[in-house]
C-alpha cells in the first residue's frame, strides 16, 4: 500500500477512538497539498466536526529564551496528572528558502513526549505570518475530536501576527521574562491587548526582579481597554522549570471560561473566529490559484518585465491579474 492510500484510509471512526496513529495520520492528510487529498481531508473533517470544540484552547506565545517549551511541559505534565489530555501543537520556524523545519519541540518537553495522556504535534510554520502553521486550526479540531480536551498552541515568538494565535484560541497566555524596564519599552501595546493572562516566568532564580516586572505590567495594563468588560487580564509570577504558580496559572484560564461562557461572550467569540477562518481559507486558494493557473503563469513572466522596465504600474499590472482570474 502506498503512502498516499495510507491516510486516504483514514476514518473518523479511527480518529474518534482516539487511535494515536490515526490521528498522526489524519494531521498528515490534512497538512497534504494533493488535490485527491485535500479532498479526503475535507471530508474527514466534515465528519468528525460535531465532536470538536468541547475543549480549552490555550495559545502561548513570548520572546525566544523565555521558556514556553518547559513551561509547557511542567504545566501540560500537572493537567495529565489531574486527569486531562492534553494536546500541543508546538510550531517550529521554517527556513523561507527551503521550507525546512528543526522540529525540535518534542526534545524540549520530555515528559509530555513520554505522557500517554499527551500528544506533541510539532509542524512547519512554513513562513506562515505569526507563526502558526497554515493547518493549526484543523489540527486542533482532529485533537478534540480525538478526545483531547486541553489543545496548548505554541507559537515561534512574539512576532508580528499574535492575532493569528489570538483566532484560534480562547485564551491567550504571553509569557515575558523577568526585569521588566527595557523590555517594557519593547513590548507591542497590541500584545498586551490581545493577552489574557501575563505570567513572568523565571520566577525561581530571579523572584524579586519577576515581582518587579509583574508589578511593572500590571501598571501598563491598567491604561489599557480591556478586551473583555467581564475580564481584566490578570499578571502572575511562575516557574516553568519547578512549576511554581502553574496552579493558579491554571485556575485563572479555568475562571476565565466560566465567566466567558456565562455571558455567551466564548460561543460568539469562536463564532467570529470561524468566519475569520473561512476567509484566511479564500486567501489561501485564490493564492493556490494565482500560483497554479497556467494563464497566469504564461502572462506573469510579462506582466514582471513590464514593472521593472517601468511601463506598467503595479497597481494596472495587479488589476491585469485579478482580470485573468476572471475575478
Amino acid at each position: 500500500m502506498t503512502g498516499g492510500s495510507q491516510k486516504a484510509a483514514v476514518t473518523a471512526e479511527m480518529v474518534a477512538s482516539g487511535d494515536r496513529a490515526a490521528l498522526a495520520r489524519a494531521i498528515t492528510l490534512m497538512e497534504s497539498r494533493r488535490p485527491d487529498h485535500r479532498e479526503a481531508a475535507r471530508a474527514l473533517l466534515q465528519r468528525l466536526m460535531p465532536l470538536t470544540g468541547k475543549a480549552v484552547r490555550i495559545g502561548i506565545t513570548g520572546v525566544p529564551g523565555v521558556g514556553k517549551s518547559t513551561t509547557i511541559d511542567t504545566l501540560g505534565s500537572m493537567l495529565t496528572e489531574k486527569g486531562h489530555k492534553v494536546a500541543v501543537l508546538a510550531v517550529d520556524p521554517s527556513s523561507t528558502r527551503t521550507g525546512g523545519a528543526i522540529l525540535g519541540d518534542k526534545t524540549r518537553m520530555a515528559r509530555l513526549a513520554a505522557d500517554p495522556n499527551a500528544f506533541i504535534r510539532p509542524s512547519p510554520s512554513s513562513g506562515t505570518l505569526g507563526g502558526v502553521a497554515a493547518k493549526t486550526r484543523e489540527t486542533m479540531l482532529l485533537c478534540e475530536a480525538a478526545g483531547f480536551d486541553v489543545i496548548l498552541v505554541e507559537t515561534v515568538g512574539v512576532g508580528q501576527s499574535e492575532t493569528a494565535v489570538a483566532d484560534l484560541t480562547d485564551f491567550f497566555l504571553v509569557l515575558m521574562l523577568p526585569g521588566a524596564g527595557d523590555e517594557l519599552q519593547g513590548i507591542k501595546k497590541g500584545i498586551l491587548e490581545l493577552a489574557d493572562l501575563i505570567a513572568v516566568n523565571k520566577a525561581d532564580d530571579a523572584g524579586a526582579k519577576a515581582k518587579a516586572a509583574a508589578a511593572e505590567y500590571k501598571a501598563a495594563l491598567h491604561i489599557l481597554a480591556p478586551a473583555s468588560p467581564t475580564w481584566t487580564p490578570p499578571v502572575l509570577t511562575v516557574s516553568g522549570l519547578t512549576g511554581q504558580g502553574l496552579d493558579e496559572l491554571w485556575t485563572k484560564v479555568l475562571d476565565h471560561r466560566k465567566r466567558l461562557e456565562a455571558t455567551g461572550e466564548l460561543a460568539a467569540k469562536r463564532r467570529a473566529q470561524d468566519t475569520k477562518w473561512m476567509w484566511a481559507l479564500v486567501h489561501e486558494r485564490l493564492h493556490e490559484r494565482l500560483a497554479h493557473d497556467p494563464a497566469l503563469r504564461q502572462r506573469v513572466p510579462e506582466i514582471e518585465r513590464a514593472i521593472a522596465d517601468g511601463t506598467l504600474s503595479p497597481n494596472a499590472a495587479a488589476s491585469e491579474v485579478v482580470k485573468l482570474l476572471g475575478i
